[in-house]
């Protein structure tokens, strides 16, 4: 679905970056009216956020215009998720120009991973995750879950806003960390000087300084996008994807072919996945568009055969080489990398759990327990060894003795000689 610059002839005159929202209506429409209109008016309908408007918001505003491609692209991508954002945003009743957030955050690319290890379409760090119940471990980044790291990005936002009773210092914190916001909060009133946010930006790292305003830089163009020159894309207004429990383990390529989706499509729906194989349990689900989901269950009941081709093993000693273990299981060392995503010069270290190829018929689903702690650590070693290897060599050519250097170099010729005879 493409986002289509219009032609020059319609386009509209320089932006006016004036309150875009201020002829828009405010009370929510009823589900009926929603029948009629589609996501993005959802979204324009559930505004709420005081507007910004300074340098910044201009800035960003021709910038987002100036690259159609780009914001093609985002749409495009968010396409898949954001009738559900929103419906989750009018759930708990939040302001729906939230649903633009992952524009600033990750393009709406749910696989996206900053410099700073922050990851998913919401962006969360390592830690911050964990504090929302994100799972990370060797099986999977909850991270990326569509469903699960917009519950933990939008549950952190309405406490972000309880703490600070705006939604632009709950932003800002949500960037910088609520700590930072605290702090610049306290130096401004301590100096008797306003806390809204234009008060702090000064106060602030040049990255949250245009986190807002560039939040307001899409809220602007979604609000009236022809204005700008653009037209984005009609997103239906009705789910896109619907979750299927998966209680046994399944390989991630024959959940995409049961639902006659390449594994591309699959992925974009299921991010977190991380290994061929998606282990299941009680709160394992897919997601899948809701005539593939009907697609899977109908292929499913005529497949008959084993639905995963993987298991794991734990790793007891250095001396189980990649190569001796895929002899044990009767693969290659190049599968085992690739499945576990080892580099290719690295050894396992001990207490390592890996996923190798199943080889008896009987082997069973992987115990929940070990999904969830599973940990795969890599040592360095053979690198420092080869380097070693080559300095000891090195060392050795100069200390040999210079009769046996000559000896050498006698030999050299004389073979020489008989090859040439």
């Amino acid at each position: 679905m493409p986002l289509i610059p219009l032609s020059p002839a319609a386009k509209a005159p320089a932006p006016d970056l004036a309150s875009p929202s201020k002829n828009l209506v405010k009370a929510a429409p009823s589900e009926d009216a929603f029948r009629e209109t589609d996501v993005w008016n959802r979204i324009r309908s559930g505004y709420a956020i005081p507007d910004l408007n300074n340098s910044l918001v201009a800035k960003h505003v021709n910038w987002y215009a100036e690259r159609p491609d780009h914001m093609a692209r985002t749409s495009a991508r968010a396409s898949l998720y954001l009738f559900h954002v929103v419906s989750e945003l009018e759930k708990r009743g939040m302001p729906t120009e939230l649903a633009l957030l992952p524009f600033i955050e990750s393009a709406f690319n749910p696989t996206a991973v900053s410099s700073a290890n922050a990851g998913g379409m919401w962006q969360f760090m390592p830690g911050t995750g964990r504090d929302f119940n994100l799972k990370q471990n060797a099986f999977k980044d909850d991270r990326r879950s569509v469903l699960a790291s917009t519950d933990a990005a939008l549950t952190y936002l309405q406490r972000l806003y309880d703490m600070f009773g705006d939604w632009q210092l709950a932003l800002a914190a949500y960037n910088w960390g609520e700590g930072s916001v605290q702090k610049a909060i306290a130096k401004n009133r301590a100096a008797g000087k306003p806390t809204d946010f234009d008060s702090l930006s000064e106060l602030m790292p040049a990255e949250t300084r245009n986190y807002v305003p560039k939040l307001q830089a899409v809220k602007n163009i979604v609000a009236n996008p022809g204005r700008y020159g653009l037209s984005l894309p009609l997103i239906q207004n009705e789910p896109y994807f619907t979750a299927v429990d998966k209680t046994s383990d399944i390989d991630l390529t024959v959940a995409a072919q049961l639902a006659e989706l390449s594994v591309d499509e699959f992925k974009a729906l299921n991010p977190q996945f991380k290994r061929p194989v998606i282990t299941g349990g009680e709160q394992t689900q897919i997601l899948l568009p809701k005539e593939n989901a009907e697609k899977f269950h109908l292929n499913l009941a005529q497949w008959g055969r084993a639905l995963s081709t993987w298991s794991t093993h734990k790793v007891t000693s250095a001396r189980e080489s990649i190569a001796s273990l895929a002899s044990k299981f009767r693969t290659t060392p190049e599968v085992i990398r690739q499945a576990n995503n080892l580099p290719s010069r690295g050894v396992l270290k001990a207490g390592s759990t890996i996923l190798v190829p199943k080889i008896s018929a009987s082997a069973g689903d992987i115990p929940t327990e070990i999904a969830e702690n599973a940990t795969i650590n890599v040592a360095d070693e053979p690198v420092a060894k080869r380097s070693n290897y080559r300095q000891a060599k090195a060392t050795s050519s100069k200390t040999k003795s210079p009769i046996k250097l000559v000896k050498a170099r006698v030999s050299r010729d004389d073979a020489g000689k008989k090859r040439r005879n």
